[in-house]
């Protein structure tokens, strides 16, 4: 798990050295991040995922809202809610920073064998479903288990490494 860990981690630091080059926090990147996955999210549920009061979140959001990154509607039948989603602009941010990774993620797969690519598929698929049940059965984490990872899934990624077949 360690190593696991910082094969990740090292991926994580290669797209957070492009979104600080770009001028974006960490704190910007996490936020869009999680309306990537929520698609839209209530701002107390933010403020508490964020463990911010409800005004430092606020002002987070300002900022964000003043770059163009998130949008703040208000619920029609319930005025007080306010619901933040992630602009195209936003998510294209998150989008440049992900494609350090999938450039640097095809280069290396692309020094895998063929049977290789196989086993890391088919242990990717089987610590994937792992995760899943685990996010499912613990009440801590049940919200997250339903992150829709299909819009993640629709957005352009970089093409496998040329003559290695997509992972």
């Amino acid at each position: 798990m360690a190593s696991l860990g910082q094969t990740v981690g090292s991926l994580r630091c290669a797209g957070s050295q492009r979104l600080v080059r770009m001028g974006i926090s960490m704190t910007h990147f996490h936020v869009l991040t999680l309306l990537r996955h929520h698609h839209a999210m209530p701002m107390g549920r933010l403020a508490e995922i964020l463990d911010a009061s409800m005004s430092s979140a606020t002002g987070i959001i300002d900022r964000m809202e003043e770059r163009g990154l998130v949008e703040r509607t208000r619920v029609p039948d319930d005025r007080r809610v306010v619901i933040v989603s992630p602009t195209n602009a936003g998510l294209e941010l998150i989008d440049e920073a992900e494609l350090v990774k999938s450039d640097l993620m095809a280069g290396a797969l692309g020094h895998l064998t063929a049977d290789e690519l196989d086993r890391l598929t088919t242990a990717l698929g089987d610590l994937q479903r792992a995760i899943a049940g685990e996010l499912a059965a613990s009440p801590d984490y049940a919200a997250l288990a339903g992150c829709d990872h299909a819009r993640h899934a629709t957005r352009p990624s970089a093409p496998p490494h040329p003559g290695q077949p997509g992972v």
